[in-house]
């Protein structure tokens, strides 16, 4: 039903580039519009849950993403103080038929961008949306130098910072957790496993993982502290700051910090899920609907779910009806994982030491007696599958 329909896409991100893709395939005009003068992204690492793995394949990209991509072959929680481990989990024992991924992020921006444009969708780099103003039909569109205009149906997929979400929703400010984030990546030096490793030590934790066939080592880093930070990927910071947060952890965790020498810091901030993700012919996903903490390694794959959906709705249900069955559809499953992302966070960052080994202390217990159940805690994320009805 969306053959030759207009859509615009705000945003060449993930869930952008992702909803050009899956709306180009099923045949509409898509056009991408991104500020920045050319798609590019910081060196950073993410992840992609099989539950994402599962829309990359939908889409024709499975096989290439695993190329592109390292296999994840578990999660190792440590004791950041101790270096002592806690619970390793191999997906090989406790999700065997699962396929987790460990992504640059400029490797799947670009696997994503070259599968947008082949499937005939137009990426136009250095266009600034001032406004979006819904209306009953297509929505005005102000790009700056021009005057309003009508570009069909509207998706904003542009983040934080959106123009499309207040134009639903109003402004909200968010609430500062008390959390900064550094993310950086160093060279790795060839030993180091195909898995994410959690060091948790009171009030911070670090994660790590491997990237590009492991050549280059993925850090983010989050300490609870008074002091605010600003939100976004782009403020950098001194790397020794990072070091002295970290100072009292273990041999493995310095010696991937004393390899830092470019760090990005950013504040913490949590957003409630917006109200309203559609009216007329307007649609958020991704960050602009929903921005999550980093502690399920879920936003991306949000993004990814979220563009999947909405290209089956509007295909399925037409830009009248297709808005309000993808909002239905979405909604419920992106707030719980927002909120199983809000409780993640303490239970990396036990501040009391006789907490901190009681808690670690029973997950030694359960990860030797039954890892599968507590893996399997999360299951109803992991195993998803927005492609099938």
């Amino acid at each position: 039903m969306i053959k030759g329909q207009q859509i615009t896409v705000l945003g060449a991100g993930i869930g952008g580039l992702t909803a050009a893709v899956a709306l180009a395939q099923r045949g509409a005009d898509v056009t991408v519009l991104e500020r920045a003068p050319e798609i590019s992204e910081v060196g950073a690492g993410l992840q992609i849950s099989p539950n994402g793995v599962r829309v990359l394949d939908a889409l024709g990209l499975g096989d290439t993403a695993r190329r592109r991509a390292m296999r994840g072959r578990g999660v190792w929680l440590r004791d950041g103080v101790s270096g002592r481990e806690v619970i390793d989990f191999a997906f090989d024992n406790v999700a065997p038929d699962a396929t987790f991924l460990l992504f640059h992020r400029a490797d799947l921006i670009d696997l994503l961008a070259e599968a947008a444009q082949s499937a005939g969708a137009k990426i136009r780099c250095g266009v600034t949306v001032r406004a979006v103003k819904p209306t009953r039909a297509d929505p005005l569109v102000e790009i700056e130098g021009d005057a309003p205009c009508s570009m069909g149906f509207v998706v904003g997929a542009d983040g934080l910072h959106s123009v499309l979400r207040p134009a639903l929703n109003g402004v909200r400010k968010p609430v500062f957790t008390g959390q900064v984030a550094w993310r950086a990546v160093v060279p790795a030096t060839g030993r180091e496993q195909a898995e994410a490793t959690i060091f948790m030590g009171p009030g911070r934790h670090m994660v790590t993982y491997p990237l590009r066939d492991g050549s280059l080592i993925n850090i983010v880093a989050v300490e609870e502290r008074s002091a605010w930070a600003d939100e976004g990927w782009n403020h950098t910071d001194d790397p020794e700051n990072l070091r002295r947060a970290f100072s009292a952890f273990c041999d493995d965790a310095q010696a991937l910090l004393e390899r830092v020498d470019r760090v990005h810091l950013w504040g913490l901030f949590r957003h409630p899920v917006a109200l309203e993700w559609h009216r007329g012919h307007t649609a958020l996903l991704g960050d602009a609907a929903h921005p999550t903490l980093p502690f399920m390694a879920q936003g991306a794959v949000m993004a990814i779910e979220d563009a999947y959906v909405l290209a089956n709705c509007l295909d399925s249900e037409g830009p009248e009806q297709g808005p309000a069955l993808y909002q239905a559809l979405r909604r419920p499953r992106v707030e719980r994982i927002v909120e199983a992302a809000n409780k993640n966070a303490r239970n990396y960052h036990y501040a009391n030491p006789l907490a901190r080994r009681v808690g670690h202390g029973a997950l030694r217990l359960a990860g030797r007696l039954a890892p599968q159940k507590v893996f399997g805690r999360f299951g109803w994320i992991y195993n998803a599958d927005v492609t099938r009805p």
